[in-house]
C-alpha cells in the first residue's frame, strides 16, 4: 500500500515539475513577445496555456484522491496540501504570462511599450529578473531546493522596485506615449510584478514542504 502511495505522490511531483517547465517557457516567451515583438513566441504562449491548465486539473484530482484514500499525515500531508496550493499558483503564473503575450499580440505590429529608452530599460530589467526566476522554478520544485526558494523570495524586492518606477514613468510630464500605451505599460508591469509575487508563493510552499515553517515568513525568520 505504501509503495502505491509513494508512486502516486511522485506522479503529483512530476506533474508539478512539468507545470513549472511549461511556465518557465511561457515566461521567457512572454518577455520575447513584449520586448522583441516576437509574435511566434506570443502565439506559442497563448496556445500553450491550455496544457498548463490541464496539468493543474490533473494535479488537483490526484491530490484529492490521495487525501480521500490515503489519509496522509505529517510530512506527507504537508506535501499534498502544498501541492494543491502550488498547482493553483503555477497555473496563475501561466495565465499572467499569457496576458503579457496577448497584449503584445494585440498591439502588433506596433509595440505595447512607448519607444523611449527609459521605458525599455525598466521593462528589460523586469524581463531579466523574471527570466532568472523562471529558470529557477523547475529545479526548485524537482529538488525541493530551499536555497533556490529563498533566492527567489529575496530577489522579488528588485522587481517590486522596478514596478514602482513604471508609475513614476507614466505620471511624468515628459511621458510621450499614447493613451493606449499608458494603459498597456501600467497593466503589463502589474502582470510582471504579479508573476514575481506568485513565484515567491511557490518558493514559500517549497520551504514549507521541506521544513514545515510557515510559508508566509520571510527568509530571515526561517533560520
Amino acid at each position: 500500500m505504501r509503495v502505491i502511495y509513494n508512486e502516486e505522490l511522485k506522479a503529483v511531483a512530476d506533474a508539478l515539475e512539468h507545470m513549472a517547465e511549461g511556465v518557465c517557457t511561457a515566461m521567457h516567451g512572454a518577455g520575447k513577445a513584449l520586448l522583441d515583438q516576437d509574435m511566434e513566441a506570443a502565439k506559442s504562449v497563448i496556445d500553450g496555456d491550455e496544457t498548463i491548465d490541464a496539468l493543474e486539473r490533473q494535479i488537483l484530482d490526484q491530490c484529492v484522491k490521495l487525501l480521500a484514500q490515503q489519509s496522509p499525515v505529517a510530512t506527507d500531508l504537508r506535501a499534498v496540501v502544498a501541492s494543491l496550493r502550488l498547482a493553483s499558483t503555477i497555473e496563475r503564473m501561466g495565465d499572467l504570462a499569457q496576458h503579457i503575450a496577448q497584449t503584445a499580440y494585440r498591439c502588433s505590429p506596433n509595440s505595447a511599450l512607448s519607444d523611449d529608452a527609459k521605458t525599455r530599460e525598466i521593462f528589460e530589467s523586469m524581463r531579466q529578473l523574471l527570466d532568472i526566476t523562471a529558470d529557477r522554478l523547475p529545479g526548485m520544485l524537482a529538488d525541493r531546493d530551499a536555497t533556490l526558494a529563498q533566492q527567489i523570495i529575496a530577489d522579488d524586492n528588485k522587481l517590486d522596485e522596478l514596478h514602482q518606477q513604471t508609475f513614476a514613468l507614466v505620471l511624468n510630464d515628459s511621458w510621450k506615449g499614447t493613451k493606449q500605451q499608458l494603459i498597456d505599460v501600467v497593466l503589463t508591469a502589474r502582470f510582471m510584478e504579479r508573476l514575481g509575487d506568485h513565484a515567491v508563493s511557490t518558493a514559500r510552499q517549497v520551504v514549507y514542504i521541506v521544513s514545515g515553517f510557515d510559508p508566509s515568513k520571510e527568509p530571515k525568520d526561517m533560520d
